[in-house]
């Protein structure tokens, strides 16, 4: 049998991950929710504060798209593009406000070169095959080295594509946590948002943030767990 024993502490806090993932994701809603119907002092709508911020930082040239969906916001790095869902784009609240800005902290951040963010790019396709065939090496080598012993280095091979996708989690981490700290900064700076209209901005920035926290915290774990289960090979079955 696989070494279970030594991985059941890590199968207690993958849970616990998970837990905090759930939380997490809960908390963003909530804190979108809640403050989704006030409306700033200047009335200022998500897409204008966008514009705004661009304008400062000399990327005025940028489009901004309304898309489907809510809280699907995002920059778009292979096309310049600004993203944003129609509740932000047209909405006047902090927390509208404050997610626009944050995304268009990430095209800051891609007209600088800011080196996290080439560091994604590049990890990027190579996360993303790693996660579509991680589980499938993973089984194909437990179920085949029934019939060769060799064949069980597919489950290696499955762990190092899983490492990837963690590898991603990893990099895109100081990625948002800067992208939301430059969103702060130009609101403040532009004077977007007034007195204790700030809060709710930040509030739902961290409340997102802690989403990239847990899901970090879960790939680590779960890529931890695959080592210590399956990592002794065919010596632990």
């Amino acid at each position: 049998m696989y070494g279970y024993g030594y991985s059941d502490g890590l199968y207690f806090a993958l849970l616990a991950a998970m837990l905090l993932s759930f939380y997490a994701s809960w908390k963003v809603k909530h804190t979108y929710k809640k403050y989704g119907d006030m409306r700033s002092a200047r009335g200022i709508t998500g897409a204008q504060a966008a514009r705004i911020i661009l304008s400062r930082n000399g990327l005025s040239g940028i489009p901004i798209n309304q898309i489907q969906g809510t809280l699907s916001d995002n920059y778009d790095p292979r096309n310049n593009t600004l993203n944003l869902s129609s509740d932000v784009i047209n909405g006047t609240s902090p927390v509208a406000i404050g997610i626009a800005c944050h995304e268009v902290g990430h095209a800051i951040q891609n007209a600088e070169n800011y080196l996290p963010a080439k560091i994604r790019s590049s990890v990027v396709p190579v996360a993303q095959i790693g996660t579509n065939i991680a589980f499938p090496l993973i089984i194909a080598g437990l179920l085949l080295s029934r019939l060769s012993a060799g064949l069980y280095q597919l489950v290696y091979l499955g762990i190092i594509c899983f490492g990837l996708s963690t590898l991603f989690h990893l990099v895109t981490l100081p990625l948002e946590f800067n992208a939301s700290s430059r969103a702060i900064k130009n609101i403040e700076e532009a004077n977007i948002l007034e007195g204790e209209e700030i809060g709710p901005a930040k509030k739902v920035l961290t409340a997102a943030a802690l989403t990239y926290v847990a899901a970090l915290a879960v790939s680590v774990l779960q890529l931890l767990r695959f080592i210590a289960i399956y990592g002794g090979g065919n010596r632990r079955r």
